[in-house]
């Protein structure tokens, strides 16, 4: 089984993202952040963004208000949800390459599930993974690793036969407390290049996928 996040990962989604934040950065009177400066903000999840938003504008936010302001952002961001998102080049051929060799495949992200159910839909994904778990699926989340292992667990899978595939710091550290092999993106989000952060594997491209899988974890290369 292949594990994946999905902000970063599977698809490109920060443009989506940032476009979200500067919506209601515009609405409460605050300048917009450019989606370059934002890339690797946003791996950090909504409520995140949302803090380091304002506090661009040397601005900060209450607990109580950035409840209010993230509920505001996810009704904007599941409105528009794909506009700009789209998968990584080479998912779908690394997907069907691996579900050929008998492979399942599923998602453990940080991003709320409903969202990301909706973008996965909206991707024409969805149907290929046998979970799709956000950080509100289980009672915890990444870098827990028992948000990994639920996943798996949900998905059918067994963890000795399980990779994490992610572009973060959470994604390694969630896959290093699950004691399970990861293999990192480095065109993800990620405020650290995610080679310094000690994956097993660093890949540039899904390409490359089949050959990190079977370097780190022989077991599962069925070819």
């Amino acid at each position: 089984m292949l594990v994946f996040d999905l902000d970063g990962t599977l698809a490109d989604t920060a443009d989506d993202l940032v476009a979200t934040l500067n919506a209601i950065l515009a609405r409460e009177g605050a300048p917009p952040v450019a989606s370059a400066d934002a890339r690797n903000m946003v791996g950090l999840g909504a409520r995140r963004l949302i803090v380091d938003g304002f506090r661009a504008d040397g601005r900060e936010v209450s607990p109580e208000r950035l409840e209010e302001l993230f509920h505001d952002y996810l009704a904007i961001y599941e409105a528009n949800i794909a506009v700009h998102s789209k998968l990584f080049p080479g998912v779908i051929e690394s997907l069907d390459r691996f579900a050929a060799a008998g492979f399942d495949f599923a998602v453990c992200t940080n991003k709320s599930e409903r969202p990301a159910l909706k973008l996965m839909d909206a991707l024409g994904v969805s149907h290929r993974f046998r979970a799709i778990c956000g950080q509100d699926t289980f009672a915890w989340s990444k870098p827990d690793a028992r948000a990994l292992l639920s996943t798996i667990a949900r998905a059918g899978g067994d963890p000795a036969r399980a990779v994490m595939i992610g572009d973060s710091k959470t994604d390694i550290s969630v896959a290093r407390n699950a004691n399970i092999p990861v293999v990192a993106v480095d065109f993800g989000y990620t405020d650290i290049p995610v080679r310094e952060l000690g994956p097993d594997v660093a890949i540039s491209h899904f390409d490359d996928l089949w050959t990190a899988v079977a370097e780190i974890h022989p077991m599962l290369n069925r070819a």
